[in-house]
C-alpha cells in the first residue's frame, strides 16, 4: 500500500491536543543523552532504528567532478512514526550534516557512534506521518576501517552499499526489514552520465550540468541502492514481455562488453520458466571500471567489475553462470528481502541455486557434482562459519566477512537436500509461492520453513533444524554414501587464532 502525506494540523497544536499529559515526560527524555540504537539485528545489532517506518526516500546528488571530493547531497525521508519520538535516529556515518528539518521545521541534532540523532522542535505522536530534511556532504573517499559505500571507479562512483554501508553514503533507516520507496537525483558536469535504480523521470540540462532523475516502482532495501556517475553509455535493449533492459558501460569498452549484454534477455526468459516473472520495472547491468572483489545484486540494475568479462582466464559458462547468480537474486534478495541478516541463507543461497542450475543445463555442469564437492567442505564451513541459518558475526571493520561458503554453497546444498526430501514438484511449487506470497516484502527462515510444510504437506521441522541450525551435516536424503570432512580439532583450534 502506497502511503501518501495527507492534510494536518501544524506539529505544535497536533502535539498539544494528543500528548498533552505527555510531553513533559518526553521532554524530561530528550534531555538524556543521545545514544545509537538498532532494531536488534542479531548480526548488527545497532543497525536499523525503531519507532519509524520509511515511506520513501528522495535522494539528491551534486557530483563536482572528482571521485575524490565530497557530493553535496539533500536526503528527504517520509515515514511513518510506529510510536511516540521525542528524538529521530538516522544512520549515518560519513558525511558532514549542515542542517535538519522535521516537517518543515528546524531540528537540533548530533552524530552519536553511526547515528544521525535528530530532535525536533515538539515530540511526535505515535502514528504520525514526518518528513525529515538532511542537508549533507556524502564522502567518496572510503571510510577508515569500513567496507562498502561509494565505489570509486576510474571515472565516476558506483555504489556497493551491502551489507551496511549505505549510510556511508546518506542518511538511512539502513536495515532490509524497512523497505520503502526511492526517487534519486544526480547532477553532474556535461560528459557524465548518471544511472540510478528504477526508471528514468527526466533529464534537466542547465548550465554545464545535467541532472537525471530515476523513481523506483516497487520498494527497495537501502543496501540495494545504485548510483552510477561516469563517462558511460547507456545500451538499450527489450527482454521478455516487452521488459526495458538497460547496461551501463564505460563508453571505451562498449562494443567488448556487448556480446555479454546481449545474452540477458534470454537468461530473464530462464529465470521465469523456473519461477515466474521478473518482479521490476527494468533491469541491466552496470560494468564498473573498479575492484570491487565482488559483483552486487543493487536492485534492477546489478553491479559487476568489468574485468569478469575482458579476463580471458574465466571461462564462458562460468561469467554466465555469475550473471545468472545476480539476475536471480532480483527475486531472492530483492523482491523477497531478508526480515534479518541471519536470513541471508535464503538469499545467496537461491542465487547459488540457479547459478549452479543454470551451468548444468546449458554447459553440461552437472549440479549433484557440485552439490557433492560441497557436502565435503560442508563441516568444515559450518565450523569456519557457523550454521547456514546462524552465520558467526562478521569480523570486525569487514561486515561482508558474513558472505562465507556457508551462506553461498552450503545453503544451496541445504535447497539440495530438501529437492531431495520432498520430490522436484512440490519443491518447484514451493520455490514458484516463495516469491510470489512475499513480493515487495520480507521473509524470514520460519517463513520459509512453514511454506515447505504447507506446499509438501509433511512436517520438516526436524529436518530444517539439522540442515539449517547443526553444528554437523546432516546426512543427504538419497545419497548415504555423501561424506563431510571436518577439520581436526587441532587444526580449528589453530585457525580461530
Amino acid at each position: 500500500m502506497l502511503l501518501t502525506p495527507h492534510a494536518r494540523s501544524p506539529r505544535r497544536l497536533k502535539a498539544a491536543a494528543l500528548l498533552a499529559s505527555a510531553v513533559s515526560v518526553c521532554l524530561v527524555a530528550a534531555s538524556a543523552p543521545a545514544t545509537p540504537l538498532g532494531v536488534g539485528d542479531r548480526l548488527f545489532p545497532h543497525l536499523g532504528n525503531p519507532g519509524y517506518d520509511v515511506a520513501s526516500y528522495d535522494l539528491a546528488f551534486t557530483y563536482p567532478g572528482s571521485n575524490s571530493k565530497p557530493l553535496k547531497a539533500v536526503t528527504t525521508i517520509d515515514a511513518w512514526t510506529t510510536t511516540e519520538l521525542d528524538r529521530i535516529n538516522l544512520d549515518f556515518a560519513h558525511g558532514k550534516v549542515d542542517s535538519v528539518e522535521v516537517d518543515g521545521e528546524p531540528a537540533t541534532f548530533t552524530g552519536v557512534g553511526e547515528d544521525l540523532v535528530v530532535t525536533p522542535e515538539e515530540p511526535l505522536p505515535g502514528g504520525s506521518w514526518m518528513r525529515i530534511t538532511v542537508q549533507h556532504t556524502s564522502d567518496p573517499v572510503p571510510a577508515q576501517g569500513r567496507d562498502g559505500g561509494w565505489v570509486r571507479t576510474t571515472d565516476g562512483l558506483a555504489m556497493a552499499n551491502q551489507a551496511d554501508a549505505a549510510h556511508l553514503v546518506f542518511p538511512c533507516n539502513d536495515h532490509p526489514s524497512d523497505k520503502a520507496m526511492f526517487t534519486i537525483r544526480v547532477t553532474a558536469p556535461d560528459g557524465y552520465t548518471a544511472v540510478a535504480n528504477g526508471l528514468p523521470t527526466g533529464v534537466d540540462r542547465v548550465a554545464g550540468e545535467t541532472t537525471w532523475t530515476y523513481r523506483t516502482q516497487h520498494p527497495m532495501a537501502t543496501e540495494l541502492t545504485q548510483v552510477s556517475i561516469g563517462r558511460s553509455t547507456v545500451l538499450h535493449r527489450t527482454g521478455p514481455h516487452g521488459l526495458p533492459v538497460r547496461d551501463v558501460v564505460p563508453t571505451k569498452h562498449r562494443e567488448a562488453l556487448e556480446p555479454w549484454l546481449e545474452k540477458t534477455p534470454d537468461q530473464i526468459s530462464w529465470m521465469e520458466s523456473k519461477i515466474g516473472r521478473y518482479p521490476f520495472e527494468t533491469y541491466g547491468l552496470l560494468m564498473a571500471d573498479a575492484g570491487t572483489g565482488f559483483e552486487l545484486e543493487t536492485q534492477t540494475l546489478s553491479l559487476f567489475e568489468r574485468d569478469l568479462f575482458t579476463e580471458p582466464a574465466y571461462p564462458k559458462w562460468y561469467v554466465e553462470s555469475i550473471m545468472v547468480h545476480e539476475l536471480a537474486h532480483q527475486w531472492f534478495g530483492d523482491s523477497v528481502s531478508p526480515r534479518n541478516w541471519s536470513d541471508l541463507w535464503l538469499n545467496e543461497g537461491h542465487a547459488t541455486w540457479y547459478e549452479a542450475l543454470y551451468a548444468e543445463e546449458k554447459a553440461d555442469r552437472p549440479m549433484e557434482t557440485r552439490m557433492k564437492a560441497a557436502y565435503g567442505a560442508s563441516d568444515r564451513w559450518r565450523a569456519a562459519g557457523g550454521p547456514p541459518a546462524t552465520p558467526k558475526a562478521p569480523n570486525p571493520g569487514q561486515k561482508i566477512s558474513i558472505f562465507r561458503p556457508n551462506v553461498y554453497d552450503g545453503a544451496a546444498l541445504v535447497l539440495y537436500a530438501l529437492r531431495e526430501e520432498i520430490g522436484r514438484p512440490a519443491f518447484q511449487g514451493l520455490e514458484r509461492a516463495w516469491v510470489s506470497r512475499h513480493e515487495d516484502g520480507v521473509a524470514t527462515t520460519a517463513d520459509f520453513v512453514a511454506l515447505a510444510e504447507e506446499i509438501s504437506g509433511r512436517d520438516l521441522g526436524g529436518f530444517f533444524q539439522d540442515w539449517l541450525y547443526g553444528e554437523k551435516t546432516p546426512p543427504m536424503p538419497g545419497h548415504p554414501d555423501w561424506k563431510s570432512v571436518a577439520i581436526p580439532k587441532a587444526a580449528t583450534g589453530k585457525a580461530a587464532k
